[in-house]
């Protein structure tokens, strides 16, 4: 299965749409409120029966939760990470396992903006899943969309799982790409939000790391586009 966001780099409010025809087969769709994201809930568009969209999983962000099917558990307990100092510097994998009794995954992003999922079973890593996330707002150009895709062994063992795992696992990197962006531009960062609290909250009156926090939500009603996230909007804001 191999399907492409339709929302830009957007890919917490998207249709997950196949690629060879552009039929919908999922939504992704997240609730914010002014502390920040919600929950992000995914989204069966043809469910047997064909009674609409069923909700098949979810992202609980305050919670630090994902739910499959029903079962929600603890994203702490979900992921470990092996390989000790190598690992953490150069591969920066981690392996995420559904349940004991279920296959384990080795997560890795690369610098070519592609997500990689290899399937970790009896000595040997075979590419289950991968997610490139080329995308890159251009003036000239249309920008390819983000693509997912599944081997069959994935969509038979943890289809939902790994669809979620991969979600979350480039928002928390969008999350890092914006703070690395802002603070290091830090001029540039204190004028822009600055503007935004002044627009929002009448003066300068929170910290700077706390600011930082807020130019997510705050940001959003002064330069987000439409369909937009509130992270990329503060990364498209500050990025020179």
């Amino acid at each position: 299965m191999e399907v492409k966001f339709d929302n830009g780099g957007n890919i917490l409010n998207a249709n997950l749409l196949a690629t060879h025809d552009s039929s919908p087969i999922y939504v992704a769709k997240t609730n914010f409120s002014f502390l920040g994201r919600e929950i992000t809930f995914l989204k069966d568009s043809n469910p047997a029966g064909g009674s609409g969209s069923v909700t098949v999983g979810a992202i609980h962000w305050r919670d630090k939760a994902i739910e499959v099917h029903g079962h929600k558990k603890k994203i702490a307990d979900l992921k470990t990470k092996k390989g000790g100092i190598v690992n953490k510097v150069l591969h920066k994998e981690r392996y995420w396992r559904w349940a004991k009794e279920r296959k384990e995954y080795a997560v890795q992003y690369s610098g070519n903006d592609e997500w990689t999922v290899r399937l970790v079973f009896d000595g040997t890593r075979k590419v289950a899943a991968r997610f490139a996330t080329p995308y890159r707002p251009h003036l000239f150009t249309k920008s390819k969309p983000p693509l997912l895709s599944l081997t069959r062994t994935a969509l038979a063992e943890d289809e939902i799982f790994l669809l979620l795992l991969l979600i979350y696992s480039e928002a928390r990197r969008q999350d890092d790409t914006v703070s690395a962006q802002l603070f290091g531009v830090s001029s540039r960062f204190h004028c822009v939000a600055e503007f935004f609290c002044r627009k929002r909250l009448g003066r300068l009156v929170i910290p700077s790391r706390i600011l930082y926090l807020r130019v997510y939500c705050i940001s959003s009603t002064a330069c987000q586009h439409d369909g937009e996230s509130s992270q990329a909007a503060a990364l498209r804001c500050v990025t020179p």
